[in-house]
C-alpha cells in the first residue's frame, strides 16, 4: 500500500443517506462519476464551525446540476443539516480552525453507456476536511505564478468533477515551483487552475466576464461587494494578456486562498513586485465578511 492510502482519514462522512468513517466508504465502480466524471461538486469554507457563503455555494451547485440535467437530490436546508452534523462531529481543534465541506453529486450507477440514462438515483457524497490556509508570509510577500495556454474544455462554468484539465494545469506550476498557473485562451485571460484572477489598474479591479470559459467563483460577488463598500471601481470584461503583465496588482481568489497577491508572473514583476494597497483593502474586507457571517449565524466573532 502507498503511505498516503494507509493514512486515509477516519473522519465521519455522508454517502447516500448514511454516515460512516471516510476510509471505509465505498462507491460502485459503475458510478458515472467514476466512469465518466459525470457529476459536479462544491467546496464550502468553514470558519470556526460556521459555513461561509453557504447559500451562494448552493446556488452554484443548483446551476451546475442544471447544466448536467440532474435534479438536486436535496434541499438547501438538508445539505446544511448534513454539513453541520459533520462539522459538529469533527475534533474541536479542527473545528476551531478552517475546514472545507466537500459536496459531490453524480448521475448515479448504471451500465457504461455515454448517453444520459434517465431515472437514475444520484450519488450524494459529503465530507469535511481541514483546509490548509495560505501562510501569513505568503500573503505578506505575495506569490509567484506561471502562465499557460488554457487547454481545457469550453464549459468551464460547470463545477464538474472532470478535473483532469485543472490537474494538468496545476502541475505546470508545481513543477515550476510556483503557486498557480494563470491561463489564457489566445490573448485573453481566463482563470487559474483552481482560482479566479483579478487585475488591478489605476485603482480599479477588473475580472474576466462570467461566461462559459470561466468558473465564476463565489468570490466574484464577494469581491464586488467589498469593492463597493470601499469605493473601488469594479467591472467584468475581457482582459488582454498585456494588461495582465502590465497590471499594478494581480490577485488570485478562491475558497482556500481567499484573496492572494501575485507579485511575479513568468519571472516578471507585477507592479512594484510587492502586495499593493488594493489587495490590502480587499483582504481586510474579506476578513470583515467572515466576521459578519459568524455574527449573522449567531456565533460570537
Amino acid at each position: 500500500m502507498h503511505p498516503i492510502t494507509d493514512a486515509l482519514p477516519d473522519s465521519l462522512c455522508f454517502l447516500d443517506g448514511s454516515y460512516a468513517p471516510l476510509r471505509d466508504t465505498k462507491v460502485s465502480v459503475l458510478d458515472r462519476g467514476f466512469i465518466f466524471g459525470d457529476g459536479v461538486y462544491e467546496v464550502v469554507p468553514v470558519y470556526g464551525g460556521v459555513p461561509f457563503c453557504f447559500e451562494e455555494h448552493m446556488a452554484r451547485l443548483d446551476r451546475s446540476l442544471g447544466e448536467l440535467r440532474i435534479a438536486n437530490p436535496l434541499t438547501h436546508g438538508q445539505w446544511h443539516a448534513i454539513a453541520m452534523r459533520l462539522v459538529e462531529a469533527s475534533p474541536p481543534s479542527e473545528r476551531a480552525a478552517v475546514q472545507a465541506i466537500y459536496i459531490q453529486v453524480t448521475r448515479g450507477v448504471a451500465p457504461r453507456e455515454h448517453a444520459m440514462v434517465q431515472g437514475l438515483v444520484p450519488t450524494v457524497f459529503i465530507m469535511l476536511n481541514p483546509m490548509k490556509p495560505v501562510s501569513d508570509a505568503a500573503r505578506a510577500k505575495g506569490v509567484a505564478c506561471v502562465s499557460a495556454h488554457d487547454f481545457r474544455w469550453q464549459k468551464a462554468h460547470i463545477k464538474s468533477t472532470s478535473l483532469l484539465g485543472a490537474v494538468l494545469a496545476r502541475q505546470i506550476s508545481v513543477e515550476a515551483g510556483a503557486a498557480e498557473t494563470i491561463m489564457f485562451r489566445g490573448d485573453w485571460l481566463s482563470e487559474a487552475s483552481s482560482s479566479n484572477v483579478w487585475v488591478v489598474k489605476d485603482g480599479a479591479v477588473y475580472g474576466p466576464p462570467k461566461d462559459e470559459l470561466v468558473l465564476a467563483g463565489i468570490r466574484y460577488g464577494l469581491i464586488e461587494r467589498i469593492c463597493a463598500e470601499a469605493g473601488i471601481p469594479f467591472s467584468l470584461r475581457r482582459i488582454a494578456r498585456d494588461e495582465v503583465f502590465g497590471a499594478d496588482e494581480l490577485l488570485l481568489s478562491s475558497a482556500s486562498k481567499e484573496v492572494l497577491p501575485v507579485v511575479t508572473l513568468d519571472g516578471q514583476s507585477i507592479g512594484n513586485g510587492r502586495p499593493g494597497p488594493i489587495f490590502q483593502t480587499l483582504h481586510a474586507g474579506y476578513q470583515r465578511a467572515i466576521e459578519r457571517s459568524a455574527q449573522e449565524q449567531g456565533v460570537p466573532a
